[in-house]
Order: C-alpha cells, then structure tokens, then sequence
C-alpha cells in the first residue's frame, strides 16, 4: 500500500492527518486509531510528512483555488508520463521553495589565496547564511569532497601525468565558486593533449563527461570535477555584467553575453554581484536582476528554484519512439504557419550552432554531454496541440464514477478506470464536481534546435503524445541517430498545457489550441476581456522540468476555477524564463502578438514583468475589462 493509498483508508476511517509546523498531526475518532494503526503511522511517518507538504504546497501557491486542484503526486504522474511506465521511477514534485531547500546540499569552495572581490566575499557570506536560514544544509568543502586519483597516459607521445584533485561527492546538490583567471599556457597544454587523445588514440570515439573533466582539470581551476554532473550544479559568482543587464540593449544583443559568460566559468548558473545588486543567469537566459537588498526573495524564489531543478533535456529513453507522415497532419502545416506569421515579432530568435560559440573542443564535448546530443540552441517553442481524443464517454455521472475501479499508484479519490481500461478523473470546478475522461494527448511541437520562424515541415516538427506515457513520432524517413532530431526541451509544460486545458478549459482546445513561448513578458495592458494571466508569483523554476509542467497545469486549473468557460487566451507566465501564451486559434494569436509588439506592450528579456509583479489585482490571476 502506498502512501496515497494508506491516507485514504485512514480518511475512510474518519482520521485526519496534516502537517503543523513541521509536525504531524493526528485527528481521530475515540476507538478507532488501533496499536497497529499507529505502529504503521510511525513507520511511514516521513514518507507521509513529505506526501503531505507536497499536497499542501499546491493550496499555498493557489489560495483561490482550496480543494479544487488535484494532487501534486497525481498531476506529477499524469503529465510525466509515468501511469504505465514502471521502468521509471517516479518521484512527487516539490514545488514549495522551502520545501526543495529541505532537499539541498550546497558547499562553497575555499576562496583563491589573495582574493580581493570585497563585494563579493561579503555577498558570499550573506549567501551562505540565507541558504542555511532557508532549510539547506551547507556541507563543508572537505566533506563534500574526497580525494580522487587518475593518470593520462598517451600512448603515441608517451606522455603521461598522474593528478589528484578534489572530487565533488555524488550527493551534493550544487558547488558554489568564485570566478578564477585562468593560467593560459596550461590551458593550451591541455586542450591540444584532448585533441591529440581523442583524434589518434579514440579515433573520435565520446569521452563521459567526467573523462573530459579530468582530463583538463588539472590545468583550468574554473573546472569542477564531479561524481554526478547530472546531480551536481556549478554556481559561479562574479562581477556583475553591467552590459548584460542593461535594459536598454535588446534581448537578441543579451543572448552571446549570457551564453559566453556560462562557457567563460563552466558553469550552469552565473550570479552577477555588485554593491547595489544581484544578478542571475542560467541557460534560460534570463535577464533577472534583484537589489541587494532583496537578496531573501533572490535566494527563496529564484536561486533555490534552480538548484533543485537542474535543465537536463529529456532523453530519448523516456519516449516510445514512432514515426508519423507530416505531410497528412493539417496541425503540422498550421504549425510551420504560425512560426512563419511570428517571424516579424523578433520573438523567436534564430537559433545558434554550439559549435559557433564555444570553440574548444573540450567544452564543446563536455557541452555536448549534457545536452543530450544536441548541437544547436534556440529561444523559445512553438507547437499545437490537437483536439483531444476519447474513447466512450468524455464526462460521466457521480453514479457511474463510484461504480468504477481504482487505478495503481493513484488515489481512487482522484483517478479510476473502467472495463475499457479508461482513466477518469474527479475535478472540482467552482462548487462543481466533474469526472472527467483522460484523454489522450497529442501535440505538435518544433524540435529542439530549429528554426522555429521557418519550420521545415518534413524534419523539423515532431509529434508528442501522452497516453499514460511519453510518445514521440518522427517525421518519415529521419534517423535519429544520424540526424539532430531531439525533442524541446518544453515537452512536460507543452503536454501539461493541453491536459490541463482539455480537463478544465475544454472550449479552448476542441478544436486545438496553439502554444507560443518567448523569452520575454507581455505589459499588464496587453490583455482584454476574457485574456488571463498567471503565474507571476511561481518559483522560478527552469525549463526541462516537470515542475515547470505541473505550474503550468495548476495556472490553467486556477484560471478556469475562478471564471467562466468564456476563456480566449491564457498567459502562463515562468519568472526567469519567460512566457507560455495559448489561445483558441492561431490566427487571432498572432494578431494579438504582432498587434503587442508593434506597441511596445510585448518585449523580450524581463522588461515588463516587474510591471506584472506590481499588479494591483489582488490574485496572480487577472483580466483587463
């Protein structure tokens, strides 16, 4: 029985439990809570606390909304794609700022000898205590590391060099340095040895990514060996970047400052510090700046966010891999016509070759790693999702509900499935109960790297399914092995989205709905009558998360739970990263953009979201009447 499982049976009971102050609490009628009872309570009691303060975060970031959004766990399960796929495990999503600093390990690495950075040391010292005040545990820089030893030897030239350096435990969640100048001469050393290594004695063959970090550590300070560089983040403070966040200099002009400021340090996030502000910057790109003293809702809302969640693009593993004719698909033509319509925006700015920017061939690799085989990148997606699909009843009684079975791994207060095998789930919209089928899900979206403003319909759009688990068809004819065809990086928000829209906004996707997200912030004026927005409030979670995606579906369910089904357009707003936009059709959407843009109402970069943030409206949801 899982923990889902159990609280039900317990509340069939008539016991409560909640969480107060840390502490779990037990409300029980006289008689009922046996010995056995409280001896399972007591083995499952942290499993419990943590199920329980997941639920809960879904009430706190959406007080309007009590008793009306499903669970985290349930929503979790639903949008990764993970009710069929046992092969992969699943973990609820924590999407309380607190609640993920709980499940941090941060160590800060000893300062270089001399080091003179006065703004910055004291910021380090005030960072280093907001984390701890948050909840983060601070593990010393000897205990989070331990000695590791390795030899390159090549062969060819008989060179060889044995070298010890601090390895980075498997366990820590992100290592927070300084920027260092690097010693030019051992640099060259060590990228023409990698070259050498990996052209006459690889024959081209991939390195890991650890083999390559070891490979050059020995001779750039600003490299971190790591047991785990999927776990494992490197935070870089430096000198704040006054160009960078200027707010005058147009966003396409930010995107090589950004990029080369995280290929200079080697690092996933870069904090910019000066005596008077903050800066942060990871491969979202945002422009996001917060005064000193600000530096608790900088730590809590934006830095805290983005170690939890690193940006990992999803691997090709988790899909169920098909093909599909493009050609015959009227949402892949609309598609490539909508990218085409938004090209005048400046919304969606040409992608960039990998190979373009960084030009070591070490980085290059070590890059190249992590991204999953991808060799471009791009700001910003466009897809369109396809009228949902059912089989028998959309929408049944009460009557009929109760009669049906329960569904593993899900709560049979939320989920349950009939003869067919069907999956309905019980929503609350208004005073409302309503039990609705699960539909499948398909969508179609650009792939990672394209151009999204001239979209090539047989290679460049993917389509993304979800029917319990992830499903994805490549265009007839591509081989991914030998092409660069990977999905976005987008695809938990996108699925998200058109589940969330199809349960409790089902007039603005029954004849498909499509999606735009840009790295920029539309003004509070842009929007009219029946136009919401939301999300302003959220934790800055990066792309490439399902936390990402569940925000996403709780911003539709609060919109749709507090007004009427008369919804044209939704903005989902993604502090530091930008804005998700759907509508009921393309062609109003791209009037409405271009319509932004033209007076100024629209803009890349953060300009207008501080506008957003100051809304007088009292909830982070709102309409311009």
């Amino acid at each position: 029985m899982n923990v889902s499982q159990l609280l039900e049976a317990l509340a069939q009971k008539g016991i409560d439990l909640w969480v107060d102050e840390e502490k779990l609490k037990i409300r029980s009628p006289k008689g009922v809570l046996t010995p056995a009872l409280s001896t399972e309570l007591a083995q499952h009691k942290q499993e419990i606390l943590s199920f329980l303060r997941g639920n809960t975060s879904t009430i706190s970031n959406l007080p309007q909304t009590n008793n009306q959004a499903l669970s985290l766990q349930t929503i979790g399960r639903l949008i990764g794609g993970f009710g069929d796929d046992s092969s992969v495990d699943f973990t609820t999503p924590t999407i309380e700022p607190r609640a993920m600093a709980k499940k941090l390990k941060v160590t800060f690495k000893p300062l270089p000898d001399g080091y003179k950075e006065d703004a910055i040391k004291k910021f380090r010292e005030d960072l280093k205590f907001k984390l701890q005040d948050c909840g983060v545990q601070i593990i010393p820089w000897e205990q989070a590391t331990k000695e590791f030893c390795y030899d390159i030897n090549i062969p060819l030239i008989e060179w060889k060099k044995s070298v010890k350096v601090p390895l980075v435990k498997s366990g820590i969640s992100a290592v927070i340095d300084v920027e260092r100048n690097p010693n030019k001469i051992k640099t060259f050393i060590a990228e023409k040895l990698y070259q050498f290594y990996c052209r006459f004695v690889l024959k081209n063959r991939k390195l890991a990514f650890s083999k390559i970090g070891q490979f050059i550590s020995w001779a750039e300070d600003n490299i971190h060996p790591l047991e785990d560089p999927t776990n494992t983040q490197v935070i870089v403070l430096t000198r704040i970047n006054q160009e960078f966040v200027n707010p005058t200099l147009p966003y396409q002009q930010k995107i090589p400052i950004g990029v080369n400021a995280l290929i200079k340090t080697f690092s996933q996030i870069v904090i910019g510090v000066s005596t008077t502000h903050i800066s942060i910057l990871n491969m979202n790109l945002s422009d996001s700046v917060f005064p000193i003293e600000a530096i608790d809702e900088f730590v809590l809302q934006s830095l805290i966010p983005k170690i939890h969640v690193p940006i990992l693009p999803l691997p090709m593993s988790r899909f169920e891999v098909g093909e599909y004719d493009p050609t015959q698909s009227c949402y892949a033509a609309k598609l490539v016509r909508l990218g085409q319509e938004l090209d005048s925006t400046g919304l969606l700015p040409a992608s960039f070759k990998l190979d373009d920017v960084i030009t070591r061939k070490s980085h290059r690799d070590m890059v190249d790693w992590l991204a999953n085989g991808r060799t471009g990148v791009s700001y910003g997606f466009v897809a369109y999702a396809e009228p949902p699909k059912y089989i028998g009843e959309p929408e049944i009684s009460e009557k009929k509900w109760e009669e049906l079975l329960s569904v593993d791994e899900f709560s049979s207060n939320e989920v349950r499935q009939n003869s067919l095998g069907r999956s309905y789930v019980k929503i609350r919209i208004g005073n409302q109960y309503q039990f609705k089928q699960i539909p499948d899900i398909w969508l179609v979206s650009s792939r990672s790297g394209s151009n999204k403003t001239n979209l090539q319909l047989e290679q460049d759009v993917l389509r993304i399914g979800l029917k319990g688990k992830l499903l994805l068809q490549l265009p007839q004819g591509l081989d991914p092995a030998i092409a660069d065809i990977k999905p976005s990086y987008d695809i938990y928000v996108m699925v998200a989205i058109a589940l969330a829209s199809a349960l409790y906004a089902p007039e603005l996707v029954k004849d498909g709905t499509p999606m735009v997200h840009f790295h920029g912030y539309p003004s509070i004026d842009w929007f009219k009558t029946n136009e919401y927005c939301t999300g302003i409030k959220n934790p800055s979670v990066p792309c490439g998360t399902y936390e990402a995606g569940v925000f996403n579906f709780l911003g539709i369910c609060n919109v749709a739970t507090q007004n009427d089904q008369n919804i044209r357009l939704i903005s989902l707003i993604e502090p530091d990263h930008g804005t998700n936009i759907i509508a009921r059709d393309w062609e109003s959407l791209v009037e409405k953009l271009k319509s932004g843009v033209k007076q100024g109402q629209i803009e890349l970069g953060g300009k207008h979201f501080q506008s957003l943030k100051e809304n007088p409206v009292n909830v982070d949801c709102f309409a311009k009447n």
